[in-house]
């Protein structure tokens, strides 16, 4: 069973760069404390590191 993360917005994309923005489209977040699971994959994990200060991160499993 693959190791997952539970991923939440906990701050606004407003005044952040589009390549952030994007980031967080991507993760499957849409509005601040959305929350999304998402596989630990190298492409995921480069993702959470671009916007680690917009998110909160939940090792699960």
């Amino acid at each position: 069973m693959a190791k997952k993360f539970v991923v939440t917005l906990k701050k606004s994309t407003i005044g952040c760069s589009q390549e952030q923005k994007d980031a967080v489209r991507c993760l499957g977040l849409k509005k601040i404390r959305s929350s999304a699971e998402v596989n630990d994959t190298p492409a995921n994990r480069g993702q959470i590191m671009k916007v680690q200060h917009l998110v909160d991160v939940v090792v699960k499993g």
